[in-house]
């Protein structure tokens, strides 16, 4: 007899878990449309089965036994929202084993071990997706898997982290300084306690790692990743920024040049006129450039209950249209390409650099002389005084220049008599 109901185990049911219920539950007409099956959650894992909850009705499905969804042959798709990196590997790759489908919204796993969990999903003929991983509800993987697949991505470039989105959007619409903002986030729920990941850059780093693997076939890690977080950014960086016509953001890059990767996160000078400078609040966004279809962006709300439980239920769709066509796992792509990372030498930006010097005659002369033999030339120059005219501050834009340069620069001006200090140095998007 041909299966009518699609049995789900859900493995977690803290916000984005009770998000995937509520939709399932509210929707059952147009999921029953869509896919020709019901779908119904049979199971549900938590830690604590006492703990009051604000679905209460769901009670009877609550076990904190993992092996009542992973042995039940009954269920055929288990929903990974648990968060952390073990024991939901090991889960995923249990239910794999057992012929199960998996939708996982875990970054952190799918960043260090996704390579792994593809090929034993290729290996046995399961799903495998992922889409809340990334970007909340922005349907950004499966447009690079499927709408990009005729194409080839040479660029991705993004916000990929509400958090400091956030305080990035109030430091530079209030002047306001980064520890207050920080407080503020946390007090309204958008940072946590420790905010170290977000801030840090650590979970934009994870994202970018998938959307890499994903977007350029190759496996990329997380060690990949050259990272730098929002700390150091202070509110005058930003009102320089502002004046010669960029907003800081903290941004993803991924990008390659014939084969030779690069994947980085940091502080970056957006160019006012690029779309990602108006991205604001917690929205994220995430700009690709295809050899074919040039430029495009998608943007939309990073986290949320609702938002990250509709790219959930999503993938769950999928995966059970998959089932009514009888085609589970002949879209699952495990890394297929050798990855070759760039070396600093090639990895070219511009710069936006700020300093402080001692207040004499020729200093900008022997700051541009200095640029100059490493092969860097420079688009804007602002000097000015600073602390009362006992010094000078110098803010300048350069032209492409070579990571490898621009660092043995940084170097040098660090033990010359006539650099007082160096504030910051960040690279320069959108400004071609």
């Amino acid at each position: 007899m041909e299966k009518q109901i699609v049995r789900v185990g859900l493995m977690g049911f803290g916000t984005v878990g009770t998000g995937v219920v509520r939709i399932v539950q509210a929707h059952q007409e147009d999921l029953q449309k869509q896919t020709g099956l019901g779908i119904e959650i049979t199971k549900i894992l938590v830690q604590n089965a006492e703990k009051s909850r604000s679905i209460s009705e769901m009670d009877p499905l609550l076990t904190t036994n993992a092996d009542e969804i992973l042995n039940d042959a009954d269920i055929d798709v288990v929903v990974e929202v648990i968060g952390g990196i073990s024991p939901a590997r090991e889960y995923i790759l249990a239910a794999l084993e057992q012929g199960k489908h998996v939708v996982t919204a875990n970054k952190d796993l799918m960043a260090l071990h996704g390579a792994e969990i593809l090929a034993k999903a290729e290996e046995k003929g399961c799903d495998v997706f992922y889409e809340a991983s990334v970007a909340g509800g922005i349907p950004i993987l499966r447009a690079l898997v499927e709408g990009f697949a005729s194409d080839r991505i040479t660029k991705m470039m993004g916000i990929v982290n509400g958090t400091t989105n956030y305080i990035m959007t109030k430091m530079s619409q209030e002047g306001a300084d980064y520890a207050d903002v920080l407080k503020e986030a946390q007090a309204l729920g958008y940072a946590e306690a420790d905010p170290t990941s977000d801030v840090e850059g650590f979970d934009a780093a994870r994202k970018m790692a998938i959307l890499a693997t994903l977007g350029f076939r190759v496996p990329m890690k997380l060690e990949d990743v050259d990272v730098k977080g929002i700390s150091s950014v202070s509110k005058e960086d930003i009102a320089y920024g502002k004046r010669l016509g960029y907003e800081v953001k903290l941004l993803g890059l991924a990008r390659r040049d014939g084969e030779a990767i690069e994947v980085s996160v940091q502080p970056t000078m957006v160019a006012k006129h690029h779309p990602l400078a108006s991205v604001n609040g917690v929205f994220n966004a995430v700009y690709v450039h295809g050899e074919a279809v040039g430029e495009t962006m998608f943007y939309g709300p990073g986290a949320g209950e609702l938002p990250t439980a509709t790219a959930v239920v999503s993938d769950l769709v999928t995966v059970v249209k998959n089932m009514k066509l009888g085609v589970n796992g002949r879209g699952v792509v495990a890394p297929y390409k050798e990855k070759v990372l760039k070396a600093d030498s090639e990895k070219l930006s511009k710069y936006f650099l700020r300093m402080v010097v001692a207040d004499k005659r020729g200093v900008l002369a022997k700051v541009t002389q200095l640029l100059a033999e490493k092969n860097i030339s420079l688009e804007q120059v602002v000097q000015q005084p600073y602390n009362n005219g006992s010094q000078a501050e110098i803010i300048l834009v350069t032209h492409q220049a070579a990571k490898s340069d621009m660092d043995s620069v940084l170097a040098y001006m660090e033990g010359m008599e006539i650099v007082e200090e160096i504030k910051s140095c960040y690279r320069v998007e959108g400004g071609e």
